[in-house]
């Protein structure tokens, strides 16, 4: 199976689809610290609501995606379990 076939066998399926999908990835401007907490806590709070979170974060995971949350993990997390460094 094609890493797209897998991709959208559980993609359609997650809770972070929908208006509230930018609370994700950071805005394009400049975001404090404190903001940046805030906005991570309620995409993880989404993220431990989702019947695919497993599927999502292994597809992180795999793909090394540099941004945003994905399966209840943002960047430095992920970083941290491959053991990698993105930048």
């Amino acid at each position: 199976m094609s890493a797209l076939t897998n991709l959208g066998a559980w993609q359609t399926r997650a809770a972070c689809r929908g208006p509230h999908a930018a609370v994700f990835f950071p805005p394009t401007s400049f975001e404090r610290k404190n903001d940046k907490i805030n906005r991570e806590r309620r995409a993880k709070a989404i993220c431990k609501q989702c019947s695919v979170m497993t599927e999502c974060r292994e597809y992180a995971l795999e793909i090394r995606e540099r941004h945003g949350i994905w399966g209840g993990l943002n960047e430095l997390e992920r970083q941290d379990i491959l053991g990698e460094q993105f930048f």
